[in-house]
This record gives structure tokens, C-alpha cells and sequence, in this order.
């Protein structure tokens, strides 16, 4: 397992795009193509994930089934944040499920029965600088998955994201980077917003 450091930063869309277009004028590269992003969060009854995260407890953990592109391929990802630092383990599941939605139920050694909570969607799009990893995020969706007719809730903001190894120092990042990083877990932002 490697610990890393995520840096968050909210943005709007014209934001977005006015420091995507100035990082790029000085040496950002693509590192892959844009792709689509589509996960479904699965929680207890209690919603004890959400709230952990939401109250910043520590250990802490996400599990998310993940598919790329509306693909047929899925991940099952465990997102875990204890005080050592963030550390994400993936594996592919292996499954005739067609469908994100076929996944009804998780065991988890910490939490118990999990059950499917919110989906979210969204477009990413990757890119290096400086030796560090950067995302955009934009056209983020979210829709509850406890309630019989869900809505469809469009996120009014984009989300910029920083991921390096846990060493390197956050000063450089704000050279790279001059603006103050803030928490955006879409998570949490889905939960409270379909609800």
C-alpha cells in the first residue's frame, strides 16, 4: 500500500476552464483522454460511512463500485483515509452483471451488510505537472439510491484535484498551484444534496 496526498479545489466552470488553459500554456500535458466516470457508493443502513467522512473520523473508509465510459468492466474500490495518510485498493470484479445497478449487496470487515447509496457520474480529465497528477472534474451528477423515484442533481461546481506521494511538501504544491485548496468529497456533496 502507498499513501498519498489529495489537494481539492472548487471551482466553477469558467474557472475551471481559465486555469486549465494557464497550467496548459505552462508545460500541464495530457496524460490520458477525457473519459467518462460512473460509481455507485454503497453505506450501511445507518449511512455510518457518510457521516464518518462527513465528521472527518479517522479511520475512515468509501467503497464504490466504478465503470469507465459506460462499460461493462467494473472495480470494486475501497477509498481508506486513516492517520497515517489516503489509500485507495482496487480490484476487478469479475461478474455476468451488465449493469452497475446489478450490485445489491457488499460485505465489509468494518461496517457489515453495505447496500447501494448514491450513484455518481461525472467527466475527468488527466493530466501531469510538475511530477504531479491533476484532475478535472466537471459535469458532476449525483442520484440517490434509498428512495424509490430518485432525481437526477446536477453539481453546480467543478472540482480540481491534486494526488502526489505523501512526501511531497505541501509548499511546493502551493507554488505550483496559488490558490487555497477546500474540501470536496462528492460523496458527502451527494448525500446532502439528494436528500
Amino acid at each position: 500500500m502507498s499513501f498519498r496526498k489529495e489537494k481539492k479545489f472548487r471551482l466553477t466552470k469558467s474557472d475551471m476552464q481559465f486555469l486549465k488553459k494557464s497550467l496548459l500554456l505552462k508545460g500541464m500535458t495530457e496524460l490520458y483522454q477525457k473519459r467518462k466516470v460512473n460509481s455507485n457508493y454503497f453505506d450501511t443502513f445507518e449511512m455510518r460511512m457518510f457521516h464518518d467522512s462527513d465528521e472527518g473520523i479517522l479511520p475512515r473508509k468509501k467503497v464504490r463500485i466504478r465503470s469507465y465510459n459506460d462499460q461493462n468492466k467494473f472495480t470494486k474500490e475501497l477509498k481508506i483515509t486513516s492517520e497515517e495518510g489516503r489509500y485507495k485498493k482496487s480490484s476487478t470484479i469479475l461478474s455476468t452483471s451488465s449493469c452497475l445497478n446489478d450490485f445489491k449487496k457488499l460485505l465489509d470487515k468494518s461496517y457489515g451488510v453495505l447496500t447501494p447509496s448514491l450513484f455518481v457520474s461525472y467527466y475527468r480529465e488527466y493530466y501531469s505537472f510538475y511530477n504531479l497528477r491533476i484532475t478535472f472534474d466537471s459535469s458532476i451528477k449525483y442520484k440517490s439510491l434509498r428512495v424509490k423515484l430518485p432525481l437526477e442533481i446536477r453539481d453546480p461546481e467543478c472540482v480540481m484535484e491534486i494526488k502526489t506521494p505523501i512526501n511531497v511538501d505541501d509548499d511546493f504544491i502551493s507554488k505550483v498551484i496559488s490558490m487555497p485548496s477546500s474540501r470536496f468529497s462528492k460523496y458527502c456533496r451527494g448525500i446532502i444534496m439528494t436528500n
